[in-house]
Order: structure tokens, then sequence, then C-alpha cells
């Protein structure tokens, strides 16, 4: 099985982008699950800038979408025990 793996859209300079990061980290090293992160800024893309505007973070699992603004740690640790 390989690790899962996580797209986070993000920007510069945005605090709910590294918070989401950091439980992202943290909540996988806790949970003992290896994630492939990737990390896409939208604003080195003019149409993913305009698909997510404002709307980042948004955390993609394993291809569907996940979160947006958040990560709920518990739902989080739920996906990755799947």
């Amino acid at each position: 099985m390989s690790d899962p793996s996580v797209t986070v859209y993000t920007r510069e300079n945005c605090h709910l982008c590294e918070e989401a990061i950091d439980t992202i980290e943290r909540v996988a090293e806790e949970e003992g699950v290896a994630v492939d992160l990737e990390l896409v800024d939208v604003d080195t893309d003019p149409e993913l800038r305009e698909e997510y505007g404002e709307r980042v973070p948004y955390v993609l699992l394993d291809g569907s979408p996940a979160f947006k603004y958040r990560v709920d740690e518990f739902r989080l640790r739920q996906k990755l025990s799947r």
C-alpha cells in the first residue's frame, strides 16, 4: 500500500495554510503514517488563483477534497487510519 497523498493549495504569508501544514505533519507523525505531502502555491498559476481565490488552504487527500480553511485533527486521524 502506498503512502497517502496530501495536496495543500496554499499561498505565501497565509497563517491558516501554515497551521494546516503543521497539523497534517504532526498528526501523520503521531499516527505513524508517512504522507506524500505536496504544496501548491495558487499564486504561481493564474488558473489556480482564479479557481481557489481566497479559499486556501484547500486540502486534498488522495485526490479527494478533505478540508478547506482548517484541518480538523480528529477527522484527519480518521482518514489516515483507513
